[in-house]
């Protein structure tokens, strides 16, 4: 059977340098007495999450977790944008981060933004791992950004295809043939 993965994109050293700065910039940017709401886009960027929030060490946060839907088994964004989980908590005066695996067209975010900012919060902050400019249909200010990629597909480190993938320690180009001969069913 031929692996379905390219290659490594990102390596796990790498992405663990490139958060550990992220937490860094993140806790430098929090304003003075203030505990930031951290919001991790689920399901893709609770790895990215969960290393991020660690990094920043010993201060205070909250977290929150949202869930959308834009993708299913497909490869790239239907564009239709379904949030499958809200956070629970009113965000209102609150310096919110909004934490999210990837974008590529804009849409989700900018969806997701959109909603927040619609909750008045003091300020909103947008994290991403991963910055796919050259897919980009609408622009969305990103606030940190870990790593600006190619067009390509990937997976790992919390990102899937179809459930798969999500827990390789790495970030990898998934081969086409992957998923090409599922598009035309």
């Amino acid at each position: 059977m031929e692996p379905s993965l390219e290659y490594d994109e990102i390596n796990y050293n790498d992405l663990k340098h490139r958060v550990k700065m992220l937490a860094q910039k993140i806790v430098e940017d929090i304003p003075e007495g203030e505990i930031p709401l951290m919001v991790c886009v689920l399901k893709g960027a609770f790895v990215f999450f969960a290393d991020l929030t660690r990094d920043m060490g010993d201060v205070m946060i909250e977290t929150e977790f949202m869930s959308v839907s834009s993708y299913g088994d497909e490869q790239t964004s239907s564009g239709v944008v379904e949030i499958t989980q809200d956070i629970g908590v009113n965000i209102a005066g609150r310096h919110v981060i909004l934490v999210e695996d990837i974008v590529d067209t804009g849409l989700t975010l900018n969806y997701l933004r959109d909603i927040l900012l619609r909750r008045e919060p003091a300020s909103l902050r947008i994290c991403v791992l991963l910055d796919k400019v050259a897919a980009r249909e609408v622009e969305v200010p990103i606030d940190y950004i870990g790593f600006e990629i190619e067009n390509v597909f990937v997976v790992g480190y919390g990102l899937d295809y179809a459930g798969h993938y999500r827990n390789h320690p790495w970030i990898s180009v998934l081969k086409e043939s992957a998923y090409k001969d599922t598009e035309s069913e």
